[in-house]
């Protein structure tokens, strides 16, 4: 059996992606993903995005994500922006802003175009309102500890869960190493996502990411968004802020008008081919 597929990445945030509008998600999607994502061995990425069929009136689209792991998430930022791209650059679409479906609500996704409007420059997606308290996501105190070293952080919910500390070395601490240990922290009882940041400038936040089931990723959507909304809350930055991780900056607004965060961002193709099963 052949699987078609397309390989995307978002700030090097690389997923592949399945069009399952008619055919549906695989029924052995878990193992797929956890297979095909495996570096040097398949294809390589950080799990498998599925673009759906809206299950819901009115969106364009339904995504699904699976990681690298197989495990399920809720949403991935980076994914969204591709597929704002994938939709609209094969000609699925000509709205410049799409509804798409995620299992944490509808996202809003604004396509800036170029090319005469053939070419998706970039997109804005409105990540909705952050969540601060999920007892079923956080039940722990504000610092927590691993390996003997305390980390202070800040819970944050974009769909994924995400722990935020704040750290003064960032380009040296091993995010390996505590990553793995504060993911599977008993205050996360589904796991969570870890950012490891640092203010380097005027509303200018250096973030390296543990991806909760992918591990380190070069860049995680949420994560980012959930970083910038950490800094504001905590003081360090203003509204908006730019979140300069390893794969590429994202540019966060934590809008005071009505409290949604926007995130702006490139999308990228990175090839297309096809995997004997």
């Amino acid at each position: 059996m052949k699987l078609s597929f397309t390989k995307m990445q978002g700030c090097a945030n690389d997923y592949i992606y399945l069009d399952c509008r008619k055919s549906g998600v695989p029924e052995n999607i878990a193992a797929l993903s956890e297979k095909l994502s495996r570096r040097h061995f398949s294809i390589g990425a950080d799990g498998i995005i599925c673009i759906c069929a809206a299950q819901t009136a009115g969106a364009d689209g339904m995504m699904r994500i699976f990681n690298a792991d197989g495990s399920e998430a809720m949403m991935c930022g980076n994914a969204s922006r591709c597929i704002g791209k994938y939709l609209y650059e094969k000609g699925l679409t000509r709205k410049d802003t799409i509804r798409l479906e995620t299992l944490s609500g509808i996202k809003i996704l604004k396509l800036h175009l170029q090319d005469n409007k053939k070419v998706v420059e970039s997109v804005t997606v409105d990540m909705l309102k952050p969540q601060l308290e999920n007892p079923e996501q956080f039940i722990g105190p504000s610092v927590l500890e691993a390996d003997g070293r305390k980390f202070e952080g800040t819970y944050v919910c974009m769909g994924n869960p995400h722990f935020v500390t704040f750290v003064d070395d960032i380009d040296t601490i091993d995010i390996a190493h505590y990553g793995k240990i504060l993911e599977r922290d008993k205050a996360f009882p589904q796991r969570c996502n870890i950012e490891f940041a640092q203010v380097t400038d005027t509303d200018a936040i250096r973030t390296r990411v543990w991806e909760r089931g992918s591990g380190i990723t070069m860049a995680c959507g949420t994560g980012a968004c959930a970083t910038a909304v950490a800094a504001a809350l905590t003081k360090r930055t203003g509204r908006k802020s730019s979140i300069v991780m390893d794969g590429g900056t994202l540019e966060i607004e934590y809008s005071e008008a009505d409290d949604h965060v926007y995130m702006t961002g490139p999308a990228a193709f990175s090839f297309e081919g096809e995997i004997e099963l």
